[in-house]
């Protein structure tokens, strides 16, 4: 059996750590949860929301899946957004990708790796739309760009959502963003996607104010 005993060492450390520096932390933390950000990321290891924003737990709400995906049947991602839009007031939501995303880059190639090829048949289908502008560019950048290329795909699926029209029709403050991470260097990098209102949509995605009494 796996022998978990480091990790609790570090726990102990760890909240000892804060508690020192800050002997009201978890009295705060239990109190409430105010985050002003929602992070859609990826799964991927290397990509801690808390730590690479700087923020301390209790700041941002995550939600992370492979190649930070909003998929408008996938109903973990859209009970995050709904929970955090209803019930914790978010003000921004980001959405952010990495460069080398496993499931970006495997959504180049035709290799099948089992039940995650459904999964990453949405990158493929993005892909396809941009096919042109891909084929244009060296090998080795068509994965990059592709990973930039999805997050702002992602950014348009939430904004298309009911769940975030909503909360634009009832006059709500709620801005997404799409940014990109290097894991070569550590910077968050804004790929200059963001969507605040209805208006940025395309007609054929709005969704009246009565949509959620139907």
């Amino acid at each position: 059996m796996s022998d978990l005993s480091r990790l609790f060492e570090n726990n102990r450390a760890w909240a000892k750590e804060a508690v020192r520096r800050d002997p009201g932390f978890f009295d705060r933390l239990v109190a409430q949860q105010v985050p002003r950000y929602l992070w859609i990321g990826c799964a991927d290891s290397r990509v801690p929301a808390n730590q690479i924003m700087g923020l301390a737990p209790g700041e941002v709400f995550v939600h992370r899946n492979v190649a930070n995906l909003v998929v408008h049947t996938d109903f973990n991602c859209l009970s995050v957004v709904q929970y955090a839009v209803d019930v914790l007031k978010v003000t921004d939501i980001i959405i952010c990708g990495h460069y080398g995303c496993g499931g970006v880059l495997a959504a180049l190639g035709n290799q099948p790796l089992g039940l995650i090829d459904n999964w990453i048949r949405n990158i493929k289908d993005t892909a396809r739309r941009h096919e042109a502008e891909l084929a244009a560019l060296e090998e080795h950048k068509r994965g990059l760009r592709l990973c930039e290329l999805n997050v702002m795909q992602q950014v348009e699926n939430l904004g298309h959502t009911t769940l975030v029209q909503d909360a634009w029709s009832r006059g709500q403050s709620l801005t997404i963003h799409g940014l990109i991470y290097s894991i070569k260097d550590g910077l968050l990098r804004d790929l200059d996607v963001n969507i605040d209102s209805q208006a940025q949509l395309d007609q054929i995605y709005l969704m009246s104010a009565q949509s959620s009494a139907l």
